[in-house]
């Protein structure tokens, strides 16, 4: 299939253009930084599980059973350096843990909560294309 010849084009009203994309002089990229941060294997899953209300660590495991406790650690201090959740120890014995999104974390959820919709509405259509895909491929 064709892509055409984008030279010349404009992207539309509120879309990057792929100079955007590219990382600035100062090396950084805040497209693929963000998506770095929400795109990797649990991170989705971890801000969906805190979208509702704070949780502790444990609590975080039994809502993500195929997650093991290295991941979900790594995970959380990921998404805390990002500025999508906070941790807030209580001085109890032992000290208690909770996680809870940001406000940054609660505003990103909107665009989440939209490509997860996309992806259900083109869940058939997304897996026929793999299965062509494979099967030319095979």
């Amino acid at each position: 299939m064709s892509q055409g010849n984008l030279e010349g084009t404009a992207p539309k009203q509120g879309s990057a253009s792929m100079s955007e994309l590219h990382p600035s002089a100062e090396g950084a990229c805040p497209v693929r930084d963000l998506l770095d941060h929400i795109a990797a294997k649990w991170t989705t899953l971890v801000l969906l599980a805190l979208e509702e209300e704070p949780r502790r660590f444990n609590a975080l495991l039994r809502m993500l059973p195929d997650i093991s406790r290295r991941m979900l650690t790594q995970s959380l201090r990921d998404l805390e350096r990002g500025g999508f959740i906070e941790r807030t120890v209580f001085p109890t014995k032992p000290p208690s843990v909770q996680y809870a999104l940001t406000p940054l974390g609660h505003s990103v959820m909107g665009p989440i909560r939209s490509l997860i919709g996309w992806a259900k509405t083109h869940e058939t259509a997304l897996s026929a294309a793999r299965a062509r895909y494979d099967a030319a491929n095979a």
